[in-house]
């Protein structure tokens, strides 16, 4: 069932109320889109899993021990292929550094004073416009 107009309008308006406090929570929250390689990916670990399946059977019923822990290694495979980012998704794209990479170095003071607790609590403050 689609959304009528006035409920469109609030979601969207909540959407850009998010955006306005809390920029990298609305960023996170957007996740990333499927295109036509991370359908491909999908679409080839499945078919891994398959074949893997099958040679497991096959291994299992002729009792070949290989070919059973082979489908079994072929499963696997194909499950990490299928949900894993595809190289380079994580990277220039979304801002961050490669792993590995060395980190910039920080700017301003290298210890925050306050505890963990009185910074959540000052940011929750200036957040909520109370600061």
């Amino acid at each position: 069932m689609p959304l009528s107009e006035h409920e469109q309008r609030l979601l969207e308006q909540m959407e850009r109320a998010l955006s306005a406090d809390d920029p990298k929570f609305a960023n996170a929250m957007k996740g990333t889109r499927h295109g036509r390689a991370a359908k491909r990916r999908l679409f080839i670990g499945i078919a891994a899993v398959v074949v893997g399946l099958v040679l497991l059977i096959i291994g299992a019923s002729t009792s070949q021990i290989w070919l059973g822990a082979g489908g079994f290694i072929v499963m696997l495979a194909g499950t990490i292929w299928a949900f894993s980012p595809a190289r380079g998704a994580h990277g220039a794209a979304s801002g961050q550094p490669p792993a590995g990479a060395p980190r910039p170095p920080r700017s301003g003071k290298s210890r925050r004073s306050g505890s963990f607790m009185e910074r959540l609590e000052q940011r929750w403050d200036r957040r909520r416009g109370q600061w």
